[in-house]
């Protein structure tokens, strides 16, 4: 088993080598993985390989299909984000069965990545995992290209993140060293998650 783990995670790595765009100088899908996965095994030191795995592959191959090639409204984008987690979820049965990993933990990978599993504990860990590399690495850059949204916006994008997260993953989020006015708008969302019945 362990050298199909092995296996697994180097072919997943050799597809996320693929990604054009480059973060830190190395591929951005990697280094994506490896922020969800660092966070996963924060969260859930016993994280078992398989849920290591499923966060090794988030984002797999996500460039292979542009956002653009949706229409360019809401309806459009939880379309492509749909065939997104789709895609990667076959994607990486695919390479993990290739590898010789169980198909029962193949399977099991893929639920995970496709976000089939979100009610299940290891889902939950995945969640507040990508939730917090959201908050942690890619909410300043998210807040750059979208300058014209007001506040009220934001807050809303980052009650909707946090209602994902559960209790352990929230109090992560804000325990996270994030620049103001951020951590602000963090810490007002939060609140108002609190406060909703």
């Amino acid at each position: 088993m362990t050298d199909a783990v092995t296996r697994s995670r180097a072919v997943i790595d050799a597809a996320h080598a693929a990604d054009p765009e480059l973060r830190d100088g190395q591929p951005a899908e990697l280094v994506y993985g490896m922020a969800v996965e660092r966070w996963v095994v924060s969260l859930l030191p016993t994280a078992s390989a398989v849920l290591c795995l499923a966060a090794r592959a988030q984002h797999l191959e996500r460039w292979t299909l542009p956002r653009s090639a949706y229409p360019m409204d809401k309806i459009g984008y939880h379309a492509w984000r749909t065939e997104q987690y789709r895609r990667q979820g076959a994607r990486a049965k695919e390479l993990c069965l290739q590898a010789g990993l169980p198909a029962s933990d193949a399977d099991h990978v893929e639920r995970l990545v496709a976000k089939k599993a979100l009610r299940d504990p290891d889902g939950q860990v995945l969640e507040d995992a990508a939730c917090l590399v959201f908050l942690e690495s890619e909410i300043s850059v998210f807040a750059a290209n979208h300058a014209g949204y007001t506040a009220e916006k934001y807050i809303d994008i980052l009650r909707k993140t946090m209602r994902k997260m559960s209790p352990e993953g929230r109090r992560r989020a804000l325990a996270l060293a994030l620049p103001e006015p951020i951590a602000a708008l963090v810490r007002q969302a939060a609140t108002m998650l609190q406060n909703t019945p």
